[in-house]
């Protein structure tokens, strides 16, 4: 089964502001969710994660989640690597 469409950063604070303004105007959270096209759960899911965010703010923590990812890999490229070393410099293999 296919997942959602994946949106931007910058449409999700969007669709948030959207959603919060619908809110102010006095709708409840479910009909403000349909407005913007996306489930409650989602809606509070992007509201933990991008709640209060700028738009260059949301954009720089993405990067860093990329550039995390990126390290915790070659982190774990080389913990494999070394214990490889280990293992063949013990001689039992």
């Amino acid at each position: 089964m296919p997942r959602g469409k994946k949106h931007t950063p910058e449409q999700i604070i969007s669709k948030l502001r959207e959603a919060e303004v619908a809110l102010a105007q006095g709708q409840t959270v479910p009909e403000a969710c349909r407005q913007i096209g996306v489930t409650e759960q989602t809606y509070y899911r992007w509201k933990k994660e991008y709640g209060g965010l700028r738009l260059d703010q949301a954009k720089r923590l993405k990067e860093m989640e990329r550039e995390n990812a990126r390290l915790k890999k070659l982190l774990a490229e080389a913990e494999l690597d070394k214990a490889i070393l280990r293992e063949a410099a013990s001689g039992n293999f």
